[in-house]
């Protein structure tokens, strides 16, 4: 019975292994199928725009995540997958990390256990699809605290070089990679091995190459007054307290997975005061920059994605897991591997729906519509067609840097001129754009040739728009008849406009304003239904409404009812019907089978063009 106990705990590890290693190959594959079909992702493109304007530091990020794009296609083509590869390599080589960690302190199995938990941790389990510096910036925070492990033991210059190279990776990956620092040097000063340890000069050597790693940004800020800094810690924060940063708690729940959040956080209570400096230390440095971020989130922007910032303290309390799973009944242990796995799941199906046009669409007027990958193609499609129609020496302009950026990949034209836009400064961009010389105040700055201007209307909060929309004209004269492009029942909505050599004198005229009060959006209507709304064009303004159901015409609207509230909310508006701009019209829907139907304007202007409004969904009863 005791050998047989005994074969039986020799195998566990080989078991585990095989497990880490089946798994880590299919999520490889799996990633790497996603990252060739997946649109890039705004914050890619502009970082292979960056890439292919190479520098030490841009104005929104240090150099690595540039520099690693600008590797990809230089290795693999023009192509996504080119991209995003480097990306891809170093998620592929997190979580062996992780097992180095493990193992060496805890033994074989402990180790590909903590293995199989970091390419099943949700957050961890997905990097590489997306080339975004948290894949790098996690990679440096893995060897920062696996040199501390080794430093923690015994002093070695192998270990020191290993600390050196993550903190230089670190320092060019991303600027919230001072964090990671930060709490690292608390965690050190508050352990007597760890005190011990910064007296020996290696390690400052370390701490001193990685210190020169972050003069190219220093420098940057210096030169462009401080305005990367600016945009990283005043800009985008708030900095006064509000209730959002509750939300945390939820959102880590679900994207860590509730069971596996409970034994890491239980890891870290049960190891803090751990004699063993080395458990010491992963508690510490996991507890901190995980409460670090929660406590942040009640000051800090809440208008960008931030669920992603713990990452780094998951990673360093996956070592310290085998160990409290070890407790648990199988059952629970179970539940928890299961937990991650429909989490990790999950979170890959929703990468595969925003690479699947039709599913995307599907997705159109809900919260879970991925518009940050949606249209670049088909507005890719229709800036070739309108190109090739125009005069030679005809000049790209794009609204704003999201365009620019995804149009640059589209084309392979990292140069395309970028108009002032909200988003740009947003985003921390424009400083980027006006050193290269791509950002244009007006007309006169973009020469003396016709443009083709590319907007992207939805990039605008919609009361703001038609502001939006006259500032164009005082930068670049009355705007033509756009030619648009609704992608995804036009959640996602682009205006192209073919602007001639010389500004043209005269008033303002703008693409169409317009919107659908009745049927609300989602509602259930019967086979014949009422359409109420108002629609008007400044310039010109509107000679009809047609409304649409998917996408065919069926009722010509009443326009031209008075409703002089519309006049009251634009009041900038220069349309000559006001106040008669509203419509009515009665749907006869009863040749279309019941269920989920899309409804949508097509608006003729005084003009004679066209213009196709935004759908929104309906259900039509039986």
């Amino acid at each position: 019975m005791r050998e047989a106990t005994r074969a039986a705990d020799r195998a566990r590890p080989a078991t585990a292994r095989q497990w880490f290693i089946g798994l880590w190959a299919l999520l490889l594959a799996i990633r790497l199928v996603l990252a060739d079909r997946l649109p890039l992702f705004v914050d890619e493109a502009f970082y292979w725009q960056e890439g292919m304007h190479l520098a030490w530091a841009y104005s929104d990020l240090p150099g690595l995540s540039a520099w690693l794009a600008r590797l990809g296609t230089a290795v693999g083509g023009h192509h996504l997958l080119a991209v995003r590869m480097p990306a891809l390599l170093l998620a592929a080589w997190l979580p062996w990390l992780v097992v180095r960690i493990a193992r060496r302190e805890y033994g074989e199995l402990q180790g590909w256990v903590a293995g199989t938990f970091a390419l099943l941790l949700p957050l961890a389990g997905s990097l590489g699809v997306l080339a975004l510096p948290d894949v790098a910036m996690a990679v440096a925070g893995l060897l920062c605290l696996d040199a501390g492990c080794r430093l923690l033991r015994a002093s070695s210059a192998g270990a020191a070089l290993q600390l050196a190279l993550g903190l230089v990776v670190g320092a060019l990956a991303h600027y919230r990679f001072a964090a990671v620092i930060g709490v690292g040097g608390l965690v050190l000063l508050s352990l007597p091995h760890g005190r011990a340890m910064l007296r020996d000069p290696r390690v400052w050597l370390a701490i001193g190459a990685g210190a020169f790693a972050w003069l190219p940004l220093l420098a940057w800020n210096l030169d462009n007054a401080e305005a990367g800094l600016r945009f990283q810690l005043v800009d985008r924060h708030p900095w006064s307290f509000h209730l959002d940063g509750i939300a945390f708690l939820p959102v880590q729940a679900l994207l860590v997975t509730p069971l596996l959040l409970g034994a890491l956080a239980h890891a870290a209570w049960r190891h803090w005061r751990n004699p063993d400096p080395v458990a010491a230390w992963l508690a510490r440095n996991g507890a901190l920059l995980v409460l670090g971020f929660f406590l942040l989130g009640f000051f800090a922007d809440n208008e960008r994605v931030s669920f992603h910032w713990p990452l780094p303290g998951y990673l360093a309390l996956l070592p310290l897991l085998p160990a409290i799973l070890a407790r648990w009944s199988p059952a629970w242990r179970r539940a928890c591997v299961a937990m991650a796995a429909i989490g990790l799941a999950l979170l890959l199906a929703g990468f595969a729906v925003a690479s699947t046009s039709s599913l995307r669409a599907r997705l159109a007027g809900t919260k879970a519509w991925p518009g940050n990958f949606a249209g670049w193609a088909p507005l890719a499609e229709a800036v070739r067609d309108m190109r090739a129609n125009m005069p030679a020496g005809t000049r790209l302009v794009a609204g704003s840097f999201k365009v620019g950026a995804e149009l640059g990949f589209a084309l392979g034209d990292p140069d395309i001129a970028v108009l002032p836009h909200p988003l740009n400064r947003r985003h921390g961009r424009q400083p980027q754009l006006a050193l290269w010389g791509l950002l244009s105040e007006d007309r006169a700055s973009l020469g003396p040739q016709p443009l083709l201007l590319a907007i992207a209307a939805t990039d605008v909060e919609y009361r703001d728009l038609l502001a939006h929309y006259h500032e164009l004209c005082e930068r670049l004269g009355p705007l033509p008849p756009p030619r648009v492009v609704n992608v995804d029942h036009g959640a996602q909505r682009f205006l192209l406009f073919a602007l001639p050599a010389q500004a043209q004198a005269g008033k303002c005229t703008t693409p169409a304003m317009a919107w659908i009060d009745v049927p609300a959006t989602g509602t259930r209507v019967g086979p014949r239904f009422d359409v109420e709304g108002w629609a008007f064009k400044d310039g010109v303004g509107l000679e009809a409404v047609e409304v649409t159901l998917d996408g065919t015409v069926v009722a010509r609207a009443d326009y031209g009812i008075a409703n002089p509230g519309v006049a009251s909310f634009w009041k900038i508006s220069t349309d000559p019907h006001h106040p008669a701009v509203g419509f009515r019209a009665t749907v006869d829907a009863s040749a279309f089978p019941p269920g989920r139907h899309w409804l949508g304007l097509r608006l003729h202007a005084r003009d004679g063009t066209t213009e196709p409004w935004r759908e929104h969904p309906i259900d039509l009863a039986p």
